[in-house]
Protein backbone atom coordinates (compact mmCIF):
# COMPACT_ATOMS: atom_id res chain seq x y z
CA UNK A 1 0.00 0.00 0.00
CA UNK A 2 1.58 3.35 -0.84
CA UNK A 3 -0.64 6.04 0.72
CA UNK A 4 2.14 8.27 0.87
CA UNK A 5 1.64 8.21 -3.00
CA UNK A 6 -1.05 8.04 -4.21
CA UNK A 7 -4.54 -24.63 -3.47
CA UNK A 8 -7.26 -26.43 -2.74
CA UNK A 9 -8.85 -28.83 -5.57
CA UNK A 10 -12.27 -29.29 -4.20
CA UNK A 11 -14.23 -27.93 -0.99
CA UNK A 12 -12.16 -30.03 2.07
CA UNK A 13 -9.31 -31.43 -0.59
CA UNK A 14 -6.02 -30.69 0.92
CA UNK A 15 -4.08 -30.53 -2.21
CA UNK A 16 -0.75 -27.92 -1.25
CA UNK A 17 0.49 -25.12 -3.30
CA UNK A 18 3.43 -26.12 -5.34
CA UNK A 19 6.39 -25.82 -3.06
CA UNK A 20 9.70 -27.29 -2.21
CA UNK A 21 9.77 -31.24 -1.35
CA UNK A 22 9.93 -30.06 2.67
CA UNK A 23 6.05 -28.50 1.82
CA UNK A 24 4.78 -31.21 -0.34
CA UNK A 25 1.41 -33.37 0.77
CA UNK A 26 2.57 -36.52 2.69
CA UNK A 27 5.86 -35.55 4.16
CA UNK A 28 4.37 -35.75 8.14
CA UNK A 29 8.04 -36.34 9.14
CA UNK A 30 8.51 -32.64 9.30
CA UNK A 31 5.25 -31.31 10.87
CA UNK A 32 5.96 -29.92 14.35
CA UNK A 33 4.91 -31.88 17.56
CA UNK A 34 2.07 -29.83 19.74
CA UNK A 35 -0.07 -31.07 22.20
CA UNK A 36 -2.57 -28.06 21.52
CA UNK A 37 -5.84 -29.02 20.02
CA UNK A 38 -5.80 -25.96 18.05
CA UNK A 39 -3.84 -23.00 16.46
CA UNK A 40 -3.20 -20.51 19.60
CA UNK A 41 -0.88 -17.95 17.97
CA UNK A 42 -0.93 -16.07 15.08
CA UNK A 43 0.89 -13.19 12.93
CA UNK A 44 -0.32 -11.37 10.59
CA UNK A 45 1.76 -9.20 8.34
CA UNK A 46 1.39 -6.83 4.89
CA UNK A 47 4.61 -7.50 3.18
CA UNK A 48 4.77 -5.14 0.71
CA UNK A 49 5.81 -7.98 -1.69
CA UNK A 50 7.00 -11.12 -0.45
CA UNK A 51 9.90 -11.86 -2.82
CA UNK A 52 11.07 -8.68 -1.50
CA UNK A 53 11.23 -9.17 2.02
CA UNK A 54 12.90 -12.66 0.96
CA UNK A 55 15.63 -10.75 -1.04
CA UNK A 56 16.42 -7.93 1.51
CA UNK A 57 15.17 -8.63 5.13
CA UNK A 58 14.74 -11.90 5.31
CA UNK A 59 17.43 -13.41 8.56
CA UNK A 60 15.59 -10.61 10.69
CA UNK A 61 12.06 -11.80 10.31
CA UNK A 62 13.56 -15.27 10.10
CA UNK A 63 14.60 -14.81 13.51
CA UNK A 64 11.52 -12.83 14.81
CA UNK A 65 9.51 -15.35 13.47
CA UNK A 66 11.48 -18.24 15.27
CA UNK A 67 11.07 -16.41 18.50
CA UNK A 68 7.41 -15.61 18.31
CA UNK A 69 7.10 -19.37 17.20
CA UNK A 70 3.09 -18.75 15.82
CA UNK A 71 0.83 -21.32 14.25
CA UNK A 72 -0.88 -19.33 11.54
CA UNK A 73 1.11 -16.17 9.52
CA UNK A 74 -1.20 -14.68 7.56
CA UNK A 75 0.75 -12.60 5.04
CA UNK A 76 -0.84 -9.64 2.41
CA UNK A 77 0.15 -8.01 -0.50
CA UNK A 78 2.52 -10.85 -1.55
CA UNK A 79 3.03 -9.49 -4.82
CA UNK A 80 3.63 -12.98 -6.72
CA UNK A 81 2.22 -13.74 -9.94
CA UNK A 82 -0.47 -16.40 -10.24
CA UNK A 83 0.72 -18.83 -12.78
CA UNK A 84 -0.22 -18.96 -16.66
CA UNK A 85 1.12 -17.41 -19.25
CA UNK A 86 0.79 -14.11 -20.65
CA UNK A 87 -2.88 -14.44 -22.21
CA UNK A 88 -4.32 -17.24 -20.85
CA UNK A 89 -6.27 -18.06 -17.77
CA UNK A 90 -4.48 -17.89 -14.63
CA UNK A 91 -4.26 -20.19 -11.46
CA UNK A 92 -4.08 -18.36 -8.54
CA UNK A 93 -2.48 -20.90 -6.12
CA UNK A 94 -0.05 -21.84 -7.60
CA UNK A 95 3.44 -19.47 -8.46
CA UNK A 96 4.25 -18.39 -11.70
CA UNK A 97 7.18 -20.12 -13.59
CA UNK A 98 6.96 -19.87 -17.11
CA UNK A 99 9.46 -17.23 -18.06
CA UNK A 100 13.71 -17.39 -16.94
CA UNK A 101 12.85 -14.45 -14.60
CA UNK A 102 9.78 -16.07 -12.81
CA UNK A 103 11.72 -19.39 -12.37
CA UNK A 104 14.22 -17.82 -10.92
CA UNK A 105 12.27 -15.80 -8.74
CA UNK A 106 10.15 -18.96 -7.11
CA UNK A 107 12.99 -20.53 -6.80
CA UNK A 108 14.38 -18.10 -4.59
CA UNK A 109 11.05 -17.96 -2.65
CA UNK A 110 11.16 -21.77 -2.28
CA UNK A 111 14.45 -22.05 -0.51
CA UNK A 112 13.52 -19.39 1.88
CA UNK A 113 10.18 -21.53 2.99
CA UNK A 114 12.34 -24.52 2.71
CA UNK A 115 14.37 -23.28 5.44
CA UNK A 116 13.42 -23.54 9.33
CA UNK A 117 11.37 -22.12 10.79
CA UNK A 118 8.94 -21.86 7.53
CA UNK A 119 9.62 -25.55 6.54
CA UNK A 120 7.13 -26.60 9.49
CA UNK A 121 4.52 -24.44 7.73
CA UNK A 122 2.07 -25.56 5.36
CA UNK A 123 1.51 -22.52 2.66
CA UNK A 124 -1.98 -21.86 0.89
CA UNK A 125 -1.51 -19.07 -1.71
CA UNK A 126 -4.46 -16.58 -3.62
CA UNK A 127 -2.67 -14.59 -6.24
CA UNK A 128 -3.01 -11.65 -9.08
CA UNK A 129 -2.63 -12.09 -12.43
CA UNK A 130 0.54 -9.62 -11.91
CA UNK A 131 2.93 -8.79 -8.77
CA UNK A 132 0.14 -6.62 -7.28
CA UNK A 133 -2.02 -7.62 -4.06
CA UNK A 134 -2.49 -11.33 -3.31
CA UNK A 135 -2.53 -12.97 0.03
CA UNK A 136 -0.73 -16.32 1.92
CA UNK A 137 -1.48 -18.45 4.87
CA UNK A 138 1.25 -20.50 6.47
CA UNK A 139 -0.38 -22.81 8.59
CA UNK A 140 1.92 -25.45 11.19
CA UNK A 141 1.38 -29.04 9.31
CA UNK A 142 0.43 -30.44 13.04
CA UNK A 143 -2.81 -28.14 12.40
CA UNK A 144 -4.21 -28.80 9.27
CA UNK A 145 -7.55 -26.62 8.77
CA UNK A 146 -10.53 -28.91 7.85
CA UNK A 147 -11.43 -26.93 4.81
CA UNK A 148 -9.51 -23.58 2.66
CA UNK A 149 -11.27 -21.37 0.51
CA UNK A 150 -10.01 -18.52 -1.38
CA UNK A 151 -12.93 -16.28 -1.34
CA UNK A 152 -16.22 -15.08 1.23
CA UNK A 153 -18.87 -17.25 -1.03
CA UNK A 154 -17.37 -20.13 0.38
CA UNK A 155 -16.94 -21.71 -3.36
CA UNK A 156 -14.31 -24.58 -3.85
CA UNK A 157 -11.70 -23.63 -5.98
CA UNK A 158 -12.87 -19.49 -6.99
CA UNK A 159 -10.68 -17.15 -5.69
CA UNK A 160 -11.36 -13.60 -5.44
CA UNK A 161 -10.04 -11.06 -7.75
CA UNK A 162 -6.46 -10.30 -7.09
CA UNK A 163 -6.61 -12.73 -4.54
CA UNK A 164 -7.58 -11.04 -1.37
CA UNK A 165 -8.90 -13.81 0.66
CA UNK A 166 -7.95 -16.93 2.14
CA UNK A 167 -10.06 -18.54 4.82
CA UNK A 168 -9.65 -21.53 6.66
CA UNK A 169 -11.86 -23.37 8.79
CA UNK A 170 -10.74 -25.39 11.54
CA UNK A 171 -12.84 -27.41 14.30
CA UNK A 172 -13.31 -24.56 16.63
CA UNK A 173 -13.47 -21.34 14.79
CA UNK A 174 -12.42 -19.92 11.53
CA UNK A 175 -9.45 -18.16 10.30
CA UNK A 176 -9.76 -15.54 7.93
CA UNK A 177 -7.23 -13.59 6.05
CA UNK A 178 -8.15 -10.49 4.23
CA UNK A 179 -6.23 -7.58 2.07
CA UNK A 180 -9.12 -5.23 1.88
CA UNK A 181 -8.98 -2.90 -1.44
CA UNK A 182 -7.70 0.51 -0.99
CA UNK A 183 -10.94 3.26 -0.73
CA UNK A 184 -8.44 5.42 -3.22
CA UNK A 185 -9.40 8.81 -3.28
CA UNK A 186 -12.39 9.41 -5.55
CA UNK A 187 -15.77 8.66 -6.90
CA UNK A 188 -14.67 5.44 -9.01
CA UNK A 189 -15.16 2.52 -9.90
CA UNK A 190 -11.83 1.16 -8.72
CA UNK A 191 -12.04 3.48 -5.94
CA UNK A 192 -14.97 4.33 -3.52
CA UNK A 193 -17.31 2.29 -5.08
CA UNK A 194 -15.12 -0.82 -4.76
CA UNK A 195 -14.30 -0.07 -1.61
CA UNK A 196 -18.27 0.49 -0.72
CA UNK A 197 -19.20 -3.10 -2.29
CA UNK A 198 -16.08 -4.57 -0.50
CA UNK A 199 -17.53 -3.79 2.87
CA UNK A 200 -21.41 -4.80 1.75
CA UNK A 201 -19.37 -8.51 1.20
CA UNK A 202 -17.63 -8.55 4.47
CA UNK A 203 -21.04 -7.30 6.49
CA UNK A 204 -22.89 -10.15 4.68
CA UNK A 205 -20.30 -12.41 5.43
CA UNK A 206 -19.79 -11.84 9.21
CA UNK A 207 -23.45 -12.06 9.75
CA UNK A 208 -24.08 -15.44 8.05
CA UNK A 209 -20.69 -16.56 9.55
CA UNK A 210 -22.16 -16.57 12.89
CA UNK A 211 -22.67 -20.22 13.86
CA UNK A 212 -18.85 -20.51 14.42
CA UNK A 213 -16.23 -18.10 16.02
CA UNK A 214 -14.48 -15.74 13.66
CA UNK A 215 -10.82 -14.96 13.89
CA UNK A 216 -10.33 -11.92 11.21
CA UNK A 217 -6.96 -10.85 10.53
CA UNK A 218 -4.68 -8.59 7.94
CA UNK A 219 -4.51 -5.09 6.27
CA UNK A 220 -8.08 -4.32 6.40
CA UNK A 221 -7.35 -0.62 4.95
CA UNK A 222 -8.84 1.14 7.70
CA UNK A 223 -8.12 2.91 11.25
CA UNK A 224 -11.41 2.97 12.76
CA UNK A 225 -11.59 5.69 15.47
CA UNK A 226 -9.24 9.04 15.92
CA UNK A 227 -6.84 7.06 18.79
CA UNK A 228 -6.16 4.55 15.68
CA UNK A 229 -3.88 7.24 13.93
CA UNK A 230 -0.78 9.67 14.46
CA UNK A 231 -2.11 12.83 13.72
CA UNK A 232 -6.37 12.62 13.22
CA UNK A 233 -6.47 16.38 11.61
CA UNK A 234 -3.77 15.66 9.06
CA UNK A 235 -5.44 12.47 7.51
CA UNK A 236 -8.72 14.15 8.30
CA UNK A 237 -8.06 16.83 5.55
CA UNK A 238 -6.03 15.16 3.17
CA UNK A 239 -6.65 15.23 -0.27
CA UNK A 240 -5.06 14.66 -3.70
CA UNK A 241 -4.03 17.46 -6.15
CA UNK A 242 -6.58 19.37 -4.37
CA UNK A 243 -9.74 16.73 -5.06
CA UNK A 244 -12.89 17.27 -3.44
CA UNK A 245 -15.53 14.27 -3.15
CA UNK A 246 -19.08 15.42 -3.70
CA UNK A 247 -19.83 13.62 -0.62
CA UNK A 248 -18.04 15.13 2.61
CA UNK A 249 -17.99 11.59 4.68
CA UNK A 250 -15.70 10.79 1.51
CA UNK A 251 -13.36 13.30 2.22
CA UNK A 252 -9.51 12.57 3.62
CA UNK A 253 -6.83 10.19 3.88
CA UNK A 254 -8.18 6.41 2.66
CA UNK A 255 -8.65 4.09 5.46
CA UNK A 256 -9.82 7.25 7.63
CA UNK A 257 -12.84 8.78 5.99
CA UNK A 258 -15.51 8.81 7.67
CA UNK A 259 -17.59 6.88 5.37
CA UNK A 260 -15.69 3.71 5.59
CA UNK A 261 -15.10 4.30 9.49
CA UNK A 262 -18.83 3.90 9.54
CA UNK A 263 -19.16 1.24 7.68
CA UNK A 264 -16.48 -0.85 9.76
CA UNK A 265 -18.14 0.03 12.88
CA UNK A 266 -21.14 -1.68 11.51
CA UNK A 267 -19.26 -4.66 10.77
CA UNK A 268 -17.95 -5.18 13.91
CA UNK A 269 -21.30 -4.56 15.71
CA UNK A 270 -23.84 -7.03 13.61
CA UNK A 271 -20.56 -9.62 13.75
CA UNK A 272 -20.65 -9.14 17.45
CA UNK A 273 -16.63 -8.93 16.60
CA UNK A 274 -14.31 -7.09 19.14
CA UNK A 275 -11.04 -5.57 17.98
CA UNK A 276 -8.08 -7.42 19.96
CA UNK A 277 -5.38 -4.57 20.18
CA UNK A 278 -7.80 -1.90 20.87
CA UNK A 279 -9.38 -4.71 23.79
CA UNK A 280 -6.26 -4.72 25.51
CA UNK A 281 -4.97 -1.43 24.86
CA UNK A 282 -7.40 1.45 25.56
CA UNK A 283 -5.03 4.35 25.48
CA UNK A 284 -2.91 5.85 22.46
CA UNK A 285 0.07 4.57 22.13
CA UNK A 286 2.66 6.93 19.90
CA UNK A 287 5.29 4.79 19.77
CA UNK A 288 4.22 1.32 19.18
CA UNK A 289 0.55 1.67 18.71
CA UNK A 290 0.50 1.69 14.63
CA UNK A 291 0.84 -0.58 11.99
CA UNK A 292 1.30 1.47 8.89
CA UNK A 293 3.89 4.16 8.47
CA UNK A 294 4.31 7.07 5.84
CA UNK A 295 7.34 7.63 3.70
CA UNK A 296 10.29 8.48 6.10
CA UNK A 297 10.84 11.15 3.84
CA UNK A 298 8.32 13.86 2.78
CA UNK A 299 5.14 15.23 4.19
CA UNK A 300 4.14 11.47 5.64
CA UNK A 301 7.00 11.53 7.72
CA UNK A 302 5.80 10.23 10.83
CA UNK A 303 2.30 9.80 10.03
CA UNK A 304 1.24 6.76 11.09
CA UNK A 305 -2.06 4.24 11.22
CA UNK A 306 -3.36 1.20 12.54
CA UNK A 307 -4.80 -0.41 9.52
CA UNK A 308 -3.90 -4.13 10.60
CA UNK A 309 -6.22 -6.34 12.58
CA UNK A 310 -6.91 -9.33 14.55
CA UNK A 311 -10.84 -9.09 15.15
CA UNK A 312 -12.18 -11.73 17.07
CA UNK A 313 -15.65 -12.90 17.69
CA UNK A 314 -16.98 -12.45 21.65
CA UNK A 315 -16.82 -15.64 22.40
CA UNK A 316 -13.11 -15.51 22.39
CA UNK A 317 -13.18 -12.64 24.40
CA UNK A 318 -12.33 -14.43 27.32
CA UNK A 319 -9.27 -15.84 25.80
CA UNK A 320 -6.96 -12.95 24.48
CA UNK A 321 -4.21 -13.34 26.23
CA UNK A 322 -2.27 -10.89 23.86
CA UNK A 323 -2.23 -8.48 20.68
CA UNK A 324 0.74 -6.71 20.25
CA UNK A 325 1.79 -3.67 17.05
CA UNK A 326 5.84 -5.34 16.52
CA UNK A 327 7.09 -2.26 14.92
CA UNK A 328 7.55 1.00 16.75
CA UNK A 329 8.78 4.72 15.75
CA UNK A 330 8.94 6.60 12.57
CA UNK A 331 12.50 4.88 11.56
CA UNK A 332 10.33 2.07 11.21
CA UNK A 333 12.23 -0.64 13.19
CA UNK A 334 10.54 -4.09 13.19
CA UNK A 335 9.14 -3.15 9.97
CA UNK A 336 11.14 -5.57 8.18
CA UNK A 337 11.39 -3.55 5.24
CA UNK A 338 7.54 -3.29 4.37
CA UNK A 339 5.42 -0.19 5.28
CA UNK A 340 3.75 -1.92 7.88
CA UNK A 341 4.87 -4.17 10.80
CA UNK A 342 3.58 -7.76 11.61
CA UNK A 343 0.86 -7.92 14.09
CA UNK A 344 0.37 -10.72 16.81
CA UNK A 345 -1.95 -12.62 18.45
CA UNK A 346 -2.12 -15.20 21.14
CA UNK A 347 -5.28 -16.82 22.59
CA UNK A 348 -5.41 -18.96 25.75
CA UNK A 349 -6.37 -22.47 25.28
CA UNK A 350 -10.10 -23.49 25.13
CA UNK A 351 -12.42 -25.27 27.88
CA UNK A 352 -13.75 -27.85 26.55
CA UNK A 353 -17.09 -29.36 27.80
CA UNK A 354 -17.96 -33.14 27.94
CA UNK A 355 -21.07 -33.35 25.74
CA UNK A 356 -22.86 -34.88 28.83
CA UNK A 357 -22.49 -30.99 30.59
CA UNK A 358 -23.59 -29.15 27.67
CA UNK A 359 -27.12 -27.94 28.02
Amino acid sequence: MKRFFKPIEKEGSSKKAALSPSLKDGDDSEASVSDKKEPLKFITWNANSLLLRVKNDWPEFTKFVTNFDPDIIAIQEVRIPAAGSKGASKNQGELKDDTSTSREEKQMLMRALSSPPFANYRVWWSLSDSKYAGTALFIKKCFQPKKVFFNLDRIASKHEVDGRVILAEFEEFRLLNTYSPNNGWKEEENSFKRRRKWDKRMLEFVIQSSDKPLIWCGDLNVSHEDIDVSHPEFFSAAKLNGYIPPNKEDCGQPGFTLAERKRFSAILKEGKLIDAYRFLHKEKDMERGFSWSGNPIGKYRGKRMRIDYFLASESLVDRIVSCEMHGQGIELQGFYGSDHCPVSLELSEASFCPESQKS
